[in-house]
């Protein structure tokens, strides 16, 4: 049990810290972070909605992983005690 609890906090730093590049990388509004690396140059590709379609279900998928790693967590530290 303490090393399905160790796995679970390595992928839960993991992707606490890839979710937050994702997150910084999506296309803006108004400008912004994204606008910094290089995506507002990518708005006049052909291919930027293809490209912002991937990085969305990416986050998605990373976003599902770090759910499922804090509900696994908790629930090893609920009945850890016990």
């Amino acid at each position: 049990m303490v090393i399905l609890e160790i796995v679970l906090q390595v992928l839960l730093g993991l992707t606490s810290l890839l979710l937050t590049l994702l997150i910084l990388l999506h296309k803006g509004r108004g400008g912004g972070v994204s606008d910094m690396f290089g995506g507002g140059m990518s708005s006049t590709l052909g291919s930027s909605g293809v490209a912002e379609r991937n990085l969305n279900r990416i986050t998605i998928i990373l976003a599902l992983i770090w759910i499922a790693s804090i509900v696994g967590l908790g629930l090893i530290t609920k009945f850890q005690g016990a």
